[in-house]
């Protein structure tokens, strides 16, 4: 005979009545959003300043008890590195803050030399000496200074202000400006916003020291052609308008060129592509010898990569490479010149899935270095860098990599011969592990989690052996909160793609109970959200808190955000948020839906970015979903920008009928379910104009709708008490559509 279940009321009524020490804690808002949650199981943030010295910042503590330590490898001796005290009070001597500062805050970057640290600070640059915790302001004017880099010698710092590049010579604390024609439209060594969100992983990478420290290779963009999108603030009176260039598609792009400037004598040479004629420069680099630059040039459609080396001296280019690829090409960091100087390596996706390939300085393909049915992927490396490549030894002829060799679902560091042979997964544990190589390629740190395991940080040799722990997981959180473990499985397609898939039970789960569901998305192509990896921070608290509530929480990833192929990638080519996905979703749903303890007139979606997209897709294509919360949503691609629509949908006027059909906001009118749209009136990525078409097409057609607006706050709505009042919102909006805690 069954037990008889006890109800989420019943079980109310008996925790209330527990005596106080009895009652277990469990995860809340409050908690979620407050210090101690969103930092209680952070890992350091971490860099290597030297062989075997590793920089750390741990923010599980409280703010004035933060500081800059160095955790010593080979004496696993872990300590402050710096007088944190003596850093804000040089700090707020210069700046003279309105509000006081409470911490150094985690530098911008360290100097080749283990001995500086640099700040970008209320938009100035200000320099620290490790060694004495002095403070010295490199550049503090009126004017607006950013992207400081160190150059590898350690002896200069250069800087863009104004849109022009300046250099700052350390010892001699004398400033040199490299370049003279910056305007609000010229801008030379910073990038547009469009190639800062979508071709530069967010970090504005808009120039580059050669190895020798004599000149920096740059970006020049004009942005004079590209339209502008307008934001209106709500102060003062007369409401301040805010303008940003953004580049439409369909519409004009920035032009750009490179240049290489050089430092002793500001003189600049501008590298001569001759007649070949391009829309993008998404790279620029170094050559080991510091007299070769390499550009890496594409079509609009991104459809074709073309790289080119340069001879700075002479001018004279060549052409090395030519990637292609039907649907677009990726961009990526993996880029390898060799020391021997007669080879490359570069990363492709050309037999359909991404692997690595060795090829002389001609351009010639010597060898396929990795091959298999599994993908190459970047998991920790350099800040901003698209990078799957960890380090290349080139004394013993490997090359380390991260990869989803062992799943899709996992992110292991893995060693091959430069010959493709004796293939090697050296990191142990199951789960997700980030990679960070010392300079020497001796050793690295790793941060590992799996979905049962703690995020921990530790120190390891190259062949995978541990050398030392750096932070173990002590907070005891898990155990605190008693939290709810999460399944992972997978969901056979209509076809017979397995598709990655987890889930979140209830406390108390009962089997012959019926559940609601909340359903997380995104969706986007290779941007999976089922990972063997800890669900913490906001969104994995988040999910625990509905899980405690009484729903189920799901996940499952369509074939083209599952991240296994190219092949798998392409199936949404010139249809982005269109038929494929929807239909892998539906499978999903489909399978969710047959089992016995899902409530199937309670199911609800949601997601953010292109997971608000997502959801309004299912939500006006299907009639699966009782209630859905859409944040920042696109719901027409006419309205996002040109490099990441048109990579997967082309040009409008080149693909009429999938701009046509992948419209949202067209099918605002057959909205089936409760909505919630969230949208802030900053939001420079995904423009507010894409809920305000929604929302305008369902006033038309007569449907009411739940609305959430944040005044000036961007795409990520990131500050504190944003955040905090978005996710109670959409719990509230649970609680009223679905019958949480019923």
């Amino acid at each position: 005979m069954r037990t008889p279940s006890i109800g989420p009321g019943l079980l109310l009524f008996l925790l209330v009545s527990l005596p106080a020490e009895a009652q277990e804690e469990r995860v809340g808002l409050e908690w979620i959003f407050s210090d101690e949650g969103r930092t209680a199981m952070a890992l350091p943030r971490r860099t290597w300043i030297g062989d075997d010295l590793v920089a750390l910042y741990d923010t599980r503590l409280p703010k004035n008890e933060r500081t800059i330590e160095s955790f010593d490898t080979g004496r696993e001796r872990r300590r402050s590195l710096v007088d944190a005290g003596k850093i804000i009070a040089g700090m707020t001597d210069i700046l003279e803050p309105e509000e006081p500062i409470e911490e150094p805050g985690w530098p911008n970057a360290f100097g080749p030399n283990g001995r500086w640290a640099v700040y970008e600070k209320s938009d100035n640059i200000l320099l620290v000496d490790l060694r004495n915790s002095d403070v010295i302001a490199v550049a503090a004017s009126d004017a607006e200074e950013t992207s400081p880099r160190f150059s590898p010698d350690g002896q200069w710092l250069a800087f863009v202000r104004d849109n022009d590049i300046f250099a700052w010579h350390i010892e001699s604390q004398e400033e040199k400006r490299l370049t003279t024609d910056g305007s609000d439209s010229i801008l030379n060594g910073t990038v547009s916003w469009v190639y800062w969100e979508e071709l530069l992983n967010r970090s504005d990478r808009g120039f580059v020291w050669s190895p020798d420290s004599s000149s920096i290779a740059f970006l020049q963009t004009d942005e004079s052609g590209v339209g502008e999108m307008h934001y209106v603030h709500f102060e003062p009176n007369l409401p301040r308008l805010i303008k940003q260039r953004h580049a439409k598609p369909g519409e004009a792009n920035p032009r750009v060129r490179a240049g290489v400037v050089n430092v002793e004598d500001a003189s600049t040479t501008w590298i001569d592509l001759g007649s070949y004629l391009f829309e993008y420069l998404p790279r620029i680099q170094w050559l080991p010898d510091s007299q070769r630059v390499a550009v890496q040039t594409m079509n609009r459609p991104q459809t074709i990569l073309d790289i080119f080396i340069t001879n700075v001296a002479d001018g004279e280019t060549s052409h090395l490479l030519r990637e292609t690829d039907e649907g677009w090409v990726n961009v990526h960091d993996d880029l390898h010149f060799l020391a021997d100087g007669e080879h490359f390596i570069w990363r492709s996706e050309r037999d359909g899935y991404s692997h690595l390939y060795l090829f002389d300085m001609t351009g010639e393909l010597v060898r396929q270095i990795t091959s298999g049915d599994w993908a190459l992927r970047p998991s920790g490396g350099p800040a901003g860098m698209d990078m799957a490549v960890s380090a290349i030894d080139e004394s013993t002829g490997h090359v380390y990599f991260t990869a989803l060799e062992k799943a899709s679902t996992e992110r292991h560091l893995y060693r091959i011969g430069l010959d493709g042979q004796g293939l090697e997964r050296l990191t142990k544990e199951d789960g997700a592990h980030a990679i960070y190589f010392s300079p020497d390629g001796a050793k690295y740190v790793a941060a590992h989690s799996s979905l049962t395991t703690p995020p921990v940080l530790g120190v390891f040799d190259a062949d995978g052996n541990t050398l030392a722990v750096i932070q173990d997981d002590d907070s005891g959180i898990p155990q605190r909160f008693d939290l709810q473990p999460w399944e992972l499985f997978t969901i056979t397609a209509r076809d017979g793609f397995e598709m990655p898939a987890m889930m979140l039970k209830p406390r108390l789960f009962d089997p012959d109970q019926q559940y609601p569901v909340v359903m997380y998305v995104y969706g986007g192509p290779s941007a999976p959200t089922v990972v063997n990896a800890w669900q913490g921070r906001s969104r994995g608290y988040y999910h625990q808190l509905l899980a405690e509530s009484g729903a189920i929480v799901f996940y499952v990833d369509n074939r083209s955000a599952a991240g296994k192929s190219k092949i798998d990638a392409n199936t949404i080519v010139r249809q982005l948020y269109g038929p494929v996905e929807l239909n892998d979703l539906l499978d999903g749903v489909a399978w969710l839906k047959a089992q016995s303890f899902v409530d199937p007139d309670r199911v609800g979606i949601w997601g953010w970015s292109g997971g608000g997209t997502m959801t309004l897709q299912s939500m006006t294509s299907s009639d699966e979903f009782a209630a859905g919360a859409a944040v920042a949503p696109v719901t027409d691609w006419h309205y996002y920008d040109t490099i990441y629509t048109e990579r997967y949908m082309k040009r409008p006027q080149d693909n009429e009928e999938g701009y046509e059909s992948t419209s949202h906001a067209k099918r605002a009118a057959d909205l089936q379910g409760r909505l919630l749209l969230v949208h802030g009136t900053y939001d420079d990525n995904v423009h507010p104009q894409n809920s305000w078409a929604f929302s305008d097409e369902l006033i038309e057609a007569g449907i009411t709708f739940d609305m959430m607006i944040y005044p000036m706050r961007k795409h990520g709505i990131s500050d504190d008490a944003a955040q905090h009042h978005v996710y109670k919102s959409m719990f509230e909006f649970w609680q009223r559509n679905l019958g949480l805690g019923d």
